[in-house]
């Protein structure tokens, strides 16, 4: 029995070596990303360097907009930003605000990330006007002449005298699709 009394012994949770731990991905806990490729312990894990190299690739976003901020992995390519430095692993549900989904075929930004750091997106912005941001908004999908990139863009809206972002929107064959999450859909 370990200290805690959990049931599971060191060796069973932590495999021969110890370091077999360590170079596993655990749901249960938020890891810190490496900082580069060549730091990287887990396989599949991006590097901080990869996820900021991303969105200034993607959206022009200048690389400092993550400067002030920690990146982390909580299960398999959900990936977080969090203005402090701290410590890892930590074992907590939530940590900061949800950036990026990794593990998957294209990246996907987050709909907070979108409307955090969208505002210094560069490229790949879609700006709507009043009727198709409110359709955006609501959820629907609409034809939409683009040239620019397919793919994930952020969606704005001018609004006061600037442009805002609403969310992320998928744009393939001449269609915008809203991905709004369905909570967070509203007819305006």
């Amino acid at each position: 029995m370990t200290d805690d009394d959990s049931g599971s012994s060191e060796s069973d949770d932590r495999g021969d070596s110890g370091i077999d731990y360590f170079r596993r991905n655990r749901s249960g806990q938020f890891d810190r990303l490496p900082e580069t490729e060549g730091d990287r312990m887990v396989e599949g894990r991006p590097s901080r360097e990869a996820v900021v190299d991303w969105w200034v690739d993607r959206f022009a976003v200048p690389e400092d907009t993550f400067a002030d901020y920690t990146l982390w992995e909580k299960g398999k390519g959900k990936v977080w930003a969090l203005p402090y430095d701290l410590e890892g692993p930590v074992p907590v549900e939530a940590l900061g605000l949800k950036l990026l989904r990794t593990r998957q075929e294209h990246w996907k930004p987050t709909t907070d990330a979108v409307q955090r750091f969208g505002r210094a997106a560069e490229q790949n912005v879609v700006v709507l006007e009043e009727d198709r941001a409110r359709r955006f908004l609501a959820g629907d999908d609409q034809e939409l002449d683009w040239d620019g990139d397919w793919g994930y863009l952020v969606v704005a809206h001018e609004l006061a005298g600037g442009v805002e972002p609403i969310g992320v929107g998928l744009y393939t064959y001449g269609e915008l699709t809203s991905m709004v999450p369905k909570g967070r859909r509203r007819d305006l």
